[in-house]
């Protein structure tokens, strides 16, 4: 069906299909289930083109509430179907569908108009399983306009967990993703209104939760918290398997989809950021994408579209995204990507090809709005210390030549307080802020931190700067606190052995020092990945991510005070990409 006329079309349950043609080119839209269907029911949306030739398609998805503006899912790609529901309120969506091909520049628009239904039965509140086991839909009858609501919920006997606050929306359920809970266990639920005089509560929902995967990493606590607890919830980043929130005794408490390379960042709200590389393909299989705690994609795009518009802008194309993408000030998106060029007798004798970085900053729509290459703002003559060379462990995609020069390797991006960039490059052993200044920098390099960089360390370790470190970040608030994981692997070399450590920095930049505050030895060597946080109690975490043992290749994720001790080990028979110590599943610090 591709259009159906008729006021009364959706309150019947049809869902609505238009087709907007150019150049003979025809698009339908159809939903794997029929309109109209409860909020929360995963609906796919299948993409299907006649009247072309060719077959060199990409497809944009973008969702819209009747009546309000579209919000862009995900940007031109290859893939014509999208897995979507309204996970907040009921309504009328329009989904919409442009296609375009590439080969005779047709292109084409189509919109599924589909009604999602309320949960909600005589004014009572009910819990729904999704498709994640450890997650499920709370769905309350609609509260008073200036008002808000949240939901409570609790293990029996156990500790009382809260959704983030929601505001009233003028006579819509209310609908919230409860996580952060244990499997085969029973929990009660009810929801919140704060009217801003009283806080009214609903009748208490019961609901048990189900099994785990079968394929879940092992966290083993070997040494127990010694402190409050502060942050209690572990979540581990594995590459290309399920991320896995636990709680500080090793017990489960969420679990997401497979299939990112890395997970990148949590965010506020219970959502997350992530990669997919796919070396071995082109640049559309290489993938940023945003996504719930149901693992529904929010937002998403590939190197093959940025790059398109990396062309239009007079910048270098990008071969693909790796090791970081977050959410920056203005609602933001700041990525790391990678470029690759050809050079000669610069890295080596004749033609090299050498792989470096792009900072590429997206807006929510997902249009380029602010670019940063290694290629015009470092020298690239000075060549990594190790001599790294790639296809290798970490290595992004790169198609000019059968291997690459490694220079680069960056892998966290951090918004400072000032408004810049705080990047690191790992095979550099440098962090570099660089001028972006809420987006009107012009990306020079305001400092290098590190051995060779712009500031003199005050201390008297032979050794005292970090080496091929990870997640280089300052205190949430601070300009001066700067956390590190010094992997350590420049200072491994040289010195004929050691460990990776987890390092605190006092900067001073008017004057160019850096004062170590905490330099911890972890007592175990991760030659890769890795992260570093500070906890709400003063206390710091550090993931140890790629340890090698016995013959396997684990992980360790550690809690030290304010003077170094160890208060909390963890081990995970996994290579874990990051590791972030969470208030709750809708709170990253």
């Amino acid at each position: 069906m591709k259009s159906v006329c008729g006021g009364n079309a959706v309150a019947a349950g049809f869902a609505l299909f238009t087709a907007f043609a150019a150049s003979g080119m025809t698009l339908d839209l159809t939903p794997s289930v029929q309109s109209p269907a409860p909020v929360g029911t995963i609906v796919t949306f299948n993409a299907s083109v006649s009247g072309v030739q060719g077959t060199n398609l990409w497809y944009r998805f973008r969702v819209r509430r009747a009546g309000s503006e579209y919000q862009m899912i995900r940007d031109y790609g290859p893939v014509s179907t999208l897995d979507w529901t309204a996970s907040k309120h009921e309504g009328v969506y329009e989904m919409e569908v442009s296609a375009r091909d590439l080969d005779s520049g047709s292109e084409s628009s189509a919109v599924s108009i589909f009604n999602f239904q309320s949960l909600v039965q005589a004014g009572q509140p009910l819990v729904t399983p999704t498709q994640n086991s450890l997650v499920f839909l709370y769905s309350a009858p609609a509260c008073g306009g200036g008002s808000r609501m949240r939901v409570q919920y609790q293990l029996t006997g156990g500790t009382v967990q809260y959704t983030p606050f929601q505001a009233c929306a003028g006579g819509l359920s209310m609908n919230f993703y409860l996580a952060g809970l244990r499997a085969h266990s029973k929990y009660t639920a009810h929801h919140i209104v704060d009217t801003g005089s009283a806080f009214v509560n609903g009748p208490d929902v019961a609901f048990t939760t189900g099994d785990l995967p079968g394929n879940l990493y092992s966290d083993t606590v070997l040494i127990s918290s010694q402190s409050a607890q502060s942050n209690p919830i572990l979540l581990g980043a594995p590459l290309g398997a399920h991320p896995v929130a636990n709680d500080l005794d090793g017990n489960v408490l969420w679990y997401g989809p497979e299939g990112l390379t890395f997970l990148t960042r949590a965010e506020a709200g219970g959502e997350f950021w992530g990669i997919v590389e796919a070396t071995a393909s082109d640049t559309t299989q290489q993938v940023v994408r945003k996504m719930d705690l149901v693992g529904m994609t929010l937002l998403e795009t590939n190197a093959a579209r940025v790059s398109e518009q990396l062309k239009a802008l007079g910048k270098r194309e990008i071969t693909g995204f790796h090791h970081e993408a977050r959410t920056i000030a203005g609602g933001r998106i700041a990525v790391l990507a990678s470029v690759e060029q050809i050079l000669k007798d610069v890295q080596g004798p004749g033609p090299v090809d050498v792989l470096g970085d792009m900072i590429v900053v997206l807006d929510k729509d997902l249009n380029v709005v602010w670019t940063w290459d290694t290629f015009d703002n470092l020298d690239t003559s000075r060549t990594a210390p190790l001599g790294e060379v790639c296809p290798g462990a970490g290595c992004p995609a790169f198609y000019l030549a059968a291997s690459a020069n490694d220079w680069t390797h960056g892998n966290s991006i951090q918004e400072t307080g000032d408004g810049n960039l705080l990047y690191s490059t790992r095979n550099q052993d440098w962090l570099i802020k660089v001028s972006y200044d809420g987006g009107y920098g012009d990306g020079h390099v305001l400092w290098k931190l590190g051995k060779d960089g712009d500031f003199q360390i005050n201390s008297n370790d032979p050794f005292p700067w970090f080496s091929h470190q990870h997640d280089g970040n300052f205190e949430a608030g601070s300009l001066t606190t700067l956390m590190v994981f010094d992997d350590g692997n420049t200072r491994v070399a040289n010195m004929g052995g050691g460990n990776s450590r987890g390092q605190v920095f006092e900067l001073d930049e008017v004057n160019r020092t850096a004062t170590p505050v905490l330099n911890t030895d972890l007592g175990v060597y991760s030659m890769a990945v890795g992260s570093a946080q500070h906890l709400r109690d003063g206390g710091f975490h550090f993931d140890a991510g790629f340890v090698m043992e016995n013959g396997t290749i684990d992980s360790y994720s550690f809690e030290v005070d304010p003077s170094g001790k160890i208060q909390y080990v963890a081990h995970q028979d996994v290579i874990l990409y990051r590791t972030f110590r969470m208030t709750d599943m809708y709170t990253p610090n």
